[in-house]
């Protein structure tokens, strides 16, 4: 999983991008303002985040795959269930 997170940056349908590093840092930018957290993996499939001061969450990571190359990955808050899909840059 980590290889799938830091192999590049990805891109969402807002037009935002984030970026993870194997030390387990990340910078999500959203409309030019840019924001650092950490991330660690909690399980095969499953990477925790937190943003400071507060804010953390658990994803479920799945491959985006089109015409059998990963194009990216699909991400799911595990609490809310929402999923977000970056596509590698």
């Amino acid at each position: 999983m980590t290889a799938a997170l830091t192999s590049s940056q990805f891109v969402f349908s807002d037009g935002a991008t984030q970026t993870f590093t194997a030390e387990g840092r990340t910078t999500y930018v959203d409309r030019g303002l840019s924001s650092d957290g950490e991330w660690s993996v909690v399980a095969d499939g499953t990477f925790a985040s937190f943003w400071p001061p507060t804010y953390r969450a658990t994803y479920m990571v799945r491959w985006i795959v089109e015409a059998g190359v990963p194009v990216g990955v699909s991400f799911t808050d595990i609490r809310s269930g929402v999923r977000y899909n970056g596509r590698y840059r």
